[in-house]
This record gives C-alpha cells, sequence and structure tokens, in this order.
C-alpha cells in the first residue's frame, strides 16, 4: 500500500510537472515568439531544453525551501502530499485552459498551507511570510524596471522596431538576444518552478533532489512541447502592443528579478515578473500601449489563485480525514 501511493504521488507530481511546462511557455518565450525573433516550435524546443537543464542543475535551494521549510515535513503523510499536489494540478490546469498566466507558486504553497491547517500540522509562517514578500514586490520591482530599461535601450537604439525585418545597423543583434534572454528564462523556470511539482518528493523522502530536479525537469519540457501553445499565444499577442525593444527589456527584467529570488532559496511567480515587467514597458511607450482589462483579467486570477489552492487542499484534506478517521 505505501507503495502504491508512493507511486502515485510521483505520477500525480510529475503531471503537475507538466502542467506547469504547459502554463509557462509565455513567460519565457513569449517576447521572443511575440516579437517574430523565433518561430514556435523552435521557442518550446528550445523552452524544452533549457527548463530541463534548469531543473536538474539550479533548482536544489528551492526544493529544499517547498519540501522543508513550509511545514513540518516529518508529519506529512504520502497521501496528504498527493493532496497538495493533486490540488495545485487541477488549479493549474483550469488556469491554463482558461487562458489565465496566474502563479502555480503560489497556488502551490497555500495548498501546502490547507493541508497543514486541516490536519493540524505546524506551518513555518516565517517562510511564509518572506515569500509572500518576494510575491509583492515582484510585480512592481519588475514594472520599474521595464520602464526603466525601455527608456535606456530608446537611447541607443531606434524605437518602435515591430519586428526583425525592420532591424538596421546595431539593432540587428536584438533578436538573437531576445531569444537568448528567452533561454536564460526557460533556464530560470526549470530553477524557480520545478519545486511546485518535485518538493513533496523531498517532503516524504521519495526521491533525493537530483533525481527529483531531472524528472520534473523532463516533465515540463513535455508539457511545454504538447499544450504551450495556449498560453504562449496569450502572453505574446494579447497583453501589450510590443516593440522589439519593449520585448528585449521585458524579458530581460524578468530573469533577473526570479534570478534574484532564486539564489536567496526563495521563488517567485515567472508570469508576474514578466507582466509586472511588460506594463512597465508598456507605459515606457504611452499608457495606450497597454492592454489593461487583459491586465486586469489577469490581476483578478493572481488574487483568486492562492485562495482557490488554500479552499481545495483544506477541503479535501478534511474529507480524507472523515473518511478514514484521525491521522495515523
Amino acid at each position: 500500500m505505501q507503495l502504491a501511493t508512493a507511486i502515485f504521488l510521483i505520477v500525480v507530481g510529475l503531471a503537475f510537472a507538466w502542467s506547469m511546462g504547459a502554463h509557462y511557455t509565455g513567460a519565457v518565450m513569449g517576447m521572443p515568439y511575440g516579437s517574430r525573433s523565433i518561430r514556435l516550435w523552435p521557442a518550446l524546443g528550445l523552452m524544452a531544453v533549457m527548463t530541463t537543464l534548469g531543473a536538474t542543475f539550479a533548482s536544489h535551494r528551492v526544493q529544499y525551501t517547498v519540501g522543508l521549510h513550509i511545514v513540518d515535513a516529518a508529519r506529512v503523510t504520502i497521501a496528504e502530499a498527493i493532496i497538495i499536489v493533486l490540488s495545485a494540478v487541477i488549479l493549474t490546469t483550469i488556469y491554463t485552459y482558461l487562458k489565465v498566466p496566474t502563479s502555480t507558486i503560489q497556488i502551490l504553497v497555500f495548498c501546502v498551507v490547507g493541508v497543514g491547517l486541516a490536519a493540524g500540522i505546524p506551518i513555518h509562517w516565517d517562510t511564509i511570510g518572506r515569500l509572500a514578500l518576494t510575491w509583492v514586490l515582484a510585480p512592481p520591482v519588475a514594472a520599474v524596471l521595464g520602464f526603466l530599461f525601455t527608456k535606456l535601450f530608446d537611447q541607443f537604439l531606434p524605437p518602435g522596431i515591430a519586428k526583425p525585418s525592420e532591424v538596421i545597423g546595431i539593432a540587428r543583434i536584438l533578436p538573437l538576444l531576445l531569444v537568448m534572454v528567452g533561454m536564460g528564462s526557460s533556464f530560470v523556470l526549470g530553477a524557480n518552478d520545478v519545486a511546485n511539482a518535485t518538493g513533496v518528493f523531498i517532503m516524504t523522502s521519495v526521491m533525493g533532489v537530483w533525481l527529483a530536479g531531472l524528472a520534473g525537469g523532463l516533465a515540463m519540457a513535455l508539457g511545454a512541447l504538447t499544450w504551450g501553445r495556449r498560453i504562449l499565444d496569450r502572453v505574446a499577442f494579447d497583453v501589450v502592443h510590443l516593440d522589439l525593444i519593449m520585448a528585449s527589456a521585458a524579458q530581460l527584467v524578468q530573469a533577473l528579478v526570479v534570478i534574484s529570488a532564486v539564489t536567496q532559496g526563495l521563488f517567485t511567480s515567472m508570469n508576474q515578473a514578466l507582466i509586472g515587467a511588460m506594463a512597465g514597458t508598456g507605459l515606457a511607450r504611452g499608457r495606450q500601449a497597454v492592454q489593461w482589462r487583459t491586465i486586469l483579467g489577469i490581476f483578478e486570477g493572481w488574487l483568486i489563485s492562492p485562495a482557490s489552492g488554500l479552499a481545495i487542499a483544506y477541503g479535501l484534506t478534511w474529507l480524507l480525514l472523515a473518511v478514514w478517521g484521525a491521522r495515523g
């Protein structure tokens, strides 16, 4: 029975990683693809490779944060770990289907909190507080940096370049640099987000960090390749009217903001960092460049996702305990 539940946990965890790979295509390749610096399948292929590398080699500190420092991991059963990940899978898949870029990090963390509250597991509120502060600061910091980087680039490059065919002079390097930044963001995605799916493997000791990172990274790569176009189109074309300089600034800012968190063992939303940066670049071009209705819809998704994660995980845990009795 214990082996069967452990195998089921692994299957559900990797399904969550697959769902995240599909959900975050826009966050890492939306700018290169939206600016026509790269075509669809090369974008998804490069993302798949770089995400796997980031998950395998740079995710260990974040995996430990999720697995050991949100709740008292020693008191989490495999059944409860399954509820954590299953709740996150359900919600992430729903948001992906609705084409709403949300934060799987916030969903996952509040699924852990929901299980902890329902099962009476001690919660490390100091870790939650540090993560929440990071989440609150990341979008406005990204917006300010996106605004400043766009203004800076405008001093050296001709503004308003809409696509690579219009690039002249020194600006010819922009499409290549943008693709490279997208690759870097894909690496950061693996390092930053794979722990959402694999932290429960560390929590329950079913895998070590190296194997968990590799398995999760491969599942994320598969998600990007099989269902990634849905969110990629949304972020690339429906948030801000982009030119090449804006796209370069937004993707670079996103990578800087997220990698700054990862190096501290924290993790923040790739989508929130990118949308914040895109809003900043849009404001640098004037308010009319920003699709404010789309931004508002995405913001509403950010508010709903933590509460929905807590609610579904709490409810499923309460049901589990009601059916099978006291924790044992």
